[in-house]
Parts: structure tokens; C-alpha cells; sequence
């Protein structure tokens, strides 16, 4: 046997990839290809007890404590959008990835990827504006990396985050603790990063204009902690949207879920904007909402906490968890009819994080 590392050609996979023999936008599109590249490619070769919670961060025992370690890459095109920029994003992102374990965000990590002939002041600006975004999280940003790379090489600026938070509590929050009977709350109204990222890459004029959604939710999760609310699971509401959050959580779980259309908070500019567009805002990104998954006794409380956070007062109660295993999200409308939301075949919205 050689020494060398093996070629493609002499590994086997468990499952063949069948969608596509190269990497196309769709893989990073949070729907079914992106499942495929983690299933089939990164999971088999990579897996662990930690990998296997398919959450947002992973919780590490340290023995004297427990930590959520995350990390992230920002590649969003433009770099600066009504309601935030690439820097921005970044930090939050980063910060409502720890948080969706539980944990307190402490301290972050920055890397940087700059394209030649990238305007000085348009660094300073993301810069200046993650240091902003950062003290509003109350993280520290303590370590980083710079790297340039050639002219059209790198579309000017992307950015790597990883981030590390404590976890004071003895919450298990993650998907495999769903319960059947569980209360689905969101936090807030959907779909309002992706449209705000179309409008302005596409310089769509839109009557009423779409601002991102970017916020950190840190403080709205740790307000649920304090209060005592028994969380046992969230997630942030990033590629994919609420739709592909809800399917992922089904399958980790093994459970059926069930929402209900007429409870589903979708402002107006943003519903009328997915409809003129042909998109469905069920699937569109949002950079600072979660959904939660709470016992039912639990759920008004949760609810009544999260309308009382600022960037939760537009938050709902959705649906429930299904006693039956069926691993399926359901979605009901006034009318009586229901459909089955799936995983996005292809890409609905591109380059939005």
C-alpha cells in the first residue's frame, strides 16, 4: 500500500454522488446538495459525536466547563446592504451560531481574504463596522489572519469567523431534544436578508425598501435561559430559510412537524416582493431570527419574552411536533389543505451570506 495520500478514484463512497459530478452554486445553497456534500463527502470522513448533533455549534466538555465552539465563512455579494455589510454579518452570524447551543459568546476569531484592488476605505468600513457589531454582542475579537489574493480572484473581500461561548447550564439544546408535543415558535417576521441582499445586488426598486434582518439574538436566548424556559432545541434561520431549518430538524429528530401558514409572520414589503420574484419566503434567509422548540406548558412565557426583545416583537407561536415519527414538516393553510416542505432542490437566492 503507498504511503501517499489516496486519490479520489480509491476511496469509496457509501452513497454515490448522484445530483452532480462538480460543485455547483446550488452545494452552497443550503438545500439538497449542500445535505449531499455533507452526507456524503464531509460526515464519512470527518464524523464524530459531536458532528452527529447536526447543529450549529459544536458543545465540547472540558472538563471544568462546558464551550460551544463554532465557525463560519462570509462571502455575501454585495459587501455592504440595506441593514448591514459583510463585517457585519460576520460577527453576528458567528454570535447566533453559539447561541443557538446556548452558549454566552465570548470570544471570536477573524480572517480575512482581500482581493488586489480593493478600496482601502471599504475595509476600514467593514472593519469598523464588525468592531461596532461586536461590542453590541459584548464579544472580543482576539485573534485573526490576512491573506491577498490576485485581481478577479476573490471578489473583493471574504471573511472567516470562528467563535467559542460558555455554557452555564445544564440545558441540552439541540435537535435529538425535541420532544413530541413541543410548542415552534420564530422570532420574528421572514425572509427579510435575502430579499434585502436581491433588491440590492439586482438594484430592484422595490416601493417599499427591504432592510436586512441582520441583528446578534444572544441576548433574547440568554433572557429565555434566565427566565427558565426548558429549551430543547433552536436554530438560526440563515441558507435555506425557515422551510429547510424545519426539515433538518425533522429528520435529526425522527419526529412530524406541523406549522400553520396563517401563523407565519411575513411583512408585507417582503411577501410582496417573494411574490412579483416567484420565490417562497418560507425558503429565503433571515440573518436575526431563530425558531425554538419548548415544552407547550412553556410557550406563551417564551412567547411573551421574545416579543418583549427587540428584535423579537414581531415573534409567533407556529405549530407543534408531531407525536408520530415520520421525519416530515407539514405546512397548513386557512383553506384546510396542507403540502409537505422539502429541501430546496436547487438555489433559490445566491450568495447571501
Amino acid at each position: 500500500m503507498s504511503d501517499s495520500n489516496p486519490s479520489m478514484d480509491e476511496i469509496t463512497c457509501p452513497i454515490p454522488l448522484t445530483q452532480s459530478s462538480i460543485i455547483t452554486m446550488a452545494h452552497g445553497g443550503g438545500g439538497k446538495l449542500t445535505r449531499q456534500l455533507i452526507d456524503q463527502i464531509f460526515v464519512p470522513a470527518f464524523g464524530n459525536s459531536q458532528l452527529e448533533t447536526n447543529h450549529d455549534s459544536s458543545v465540547i466538555d472540558v472538563g471544568f466547563k462546558k464551550l460551544a465552539y463554532t465557525t463560519d465563512s462570509y462571502v455575501v455579494c454585495p459587501l455592504i446592504f440595506p441593514g448591514g455589510d459583510i463585517g457585519s454579518l460576520a460577527i453576528n452570524g458567528t454570535v447566533n451560531d453559539l447561541a443557538m447551543s446556548g452558549a454566552k459568546p465570548l470570544y471570536l476569531t477573524a480572517g480575512f481574504i482581500l482581493e488586489e484592488g480593493l478600496p482601502i476605505e471599504t475595509l476600514f468600513k467593514i472593519v469598523q463596522s464588525m468592531k461596532k457589531a461586536a461590542a453590541e454582542a459584548e464579544v472580543k475579537i482576539v485573534t485573526g489572519d490576512t491573506k491577498v489574493v490576485d485581481k478577479g480572484k476573490g471578489d473583493g473581500i471574504y471573511i472567516n469567523t470562528s467563535g467559542v461561548g460558555a455554557i452555564d447550564h445544564t440545558l441540552e439544546i439541540h435537535p435529538m431534544s425535541v420532544k413530541p408535543g413541543d410548542a415552534i415558535l420564530v422570532s420574528g417576521d421572514l425572509g427579510r436578508h435575502g430579499m434585502a441582499i436581491m433588491a440590492a445586488r439586482e438594484n430592484l426598486g422595490f416601493e417599499s425598501p427591504i432592510t436586512s434582518d441582520c441583528a446578534a439574538l444572544s441576548g433574547m436566548v440568554n433572557e429565555l435561559i434566565k427566565a427558565g424556559i426548558n429549551l430543547h432545541c433552536l436554530r438560526d434561520l440563515t441558507r435555506g430559510g425557515l422551510a429547510t431549518a424545519l426539515v433538518e430538524i425533522s429528520e435529526t429528530a425522527n419526529l412530524s412537524i406541523t406549522i400553520d401558514d396563517s401563523k407565519l409572520p411575513v411583512d408585507e414589503a417582503v411577501k410582496g416582493a417573494c411574490e412579483i420574484l416567484g420565490l417562497d419566503p418560507l425558503y429565503v434567509a433571515n440573518e436575526g431570527r431563530l425558531v425554538a422548540f419548548v415544552p407547550k406548558e412553556d410557550a406563551n412565557q417564551a412567547l411573551t419574552i421574545m416579543k418583549s426583545h427587540i428584535h423579537g416583537q414581531n415573534a409567533n407561536i407556529i405549530g407543534n411536533v408531531e407525536e408520530k415519527s415520520a421525519k416530515r414538516v407539514i405546512l397548513k393553510n386557512a383553506l384546510g389543505s396542507s403540502r409537505i416542505l422539502d429541501l430546496l432542490s436547487g438555489e433559490q437566492l445566491p450568495r447571501i451570506c
